[in-house]
């Protein structure tokens, strides 16, 4: 499927999650049945199906979409993409930015699109660790640049708010393919998407 705006729920899904959310509450030892939790169960299901909405969206095809020939070959960089996700361990969200790189072999892509290759692969149960090299991926067999960077910078939920309790840690992953191999290109784009070139 390619990217649609998430809008519509499928209610035979919708209606099976609400139940395990129901049962959920009841088991935790409150009342299902109370005013400020009886449409709970529903608002929590279809959070949820938001929330992992990119099992339905093909991030190749929103590449695709929007893939123009140009003889363009330096470095292309879109940096502080916002993302959000749910770790697959606890199901907790874990957020923070993306910086993306590429340099374009004779085709250059939308700049927006990589922003949504981003959510497609955040809006699933994740580690960061996959989510990098998803993103990576997706992009160098799609677009099949000289090369592609990216570089994640998060915040854990599930290390803040349980286990460890550390409120200022932050996990930063990477991954390098192509011309940022090489060592002079890697440090020429982590010096970008350091910088404030504002």
């Amino acid at each position: 499927m390619s990217y649609k705006e998430f809008a519509e729920y499928d209610a035979e899904q919708t209606g099976g999650i609400k139940d395990s959310f129901s049962s959920i509450i009841t088991g935790l030892g409150e009342d299902v049945n109370r005013e400020g939790i009886q449409k709970t169960p529903e608002r929590a299901a279809k959070a949820m199906m938001y929330l992992t909405q990119g099992y339905t969206m093909n991030a190749a095809e929103i590449l695709k979409s929007a893939m123009f020939a140009e003889d363009y070959n330096e470095m292309v960089i879109v940096k502080n993409i916002e993302l959000y996700s749910l770790c697959e361990h606890h199901m907790l969200p874990f957020f923070g930015k993306a910086h993306i790189a590429y340099i374009p072999d004779g085709h250059i892509v939308g700049l927006s699109k990589l922003p949504r290759v981003v959510d497609v692969f955040a809006r699933r149960l994740q580690v960061q660790e996959r989510l990098t090299h998803d993103i990576l991926e997706c992009i160098n067999d799609t677009l099949k640049p000289q090369g592609v960077a990216v570089v994640i910078e998060a915040s854990h939920m599930c290390m803040m708010m349980r286990g460890v309790q550390k409120q200022n840690s932050t996990t930063t992953t990477s991954g390098f393919r192509g011309q940022f191999e090489k060592i002079e290109t890697r440090n020429e784009f982590l010096k970008l998407i350091s910088s404030d070139l504002s």
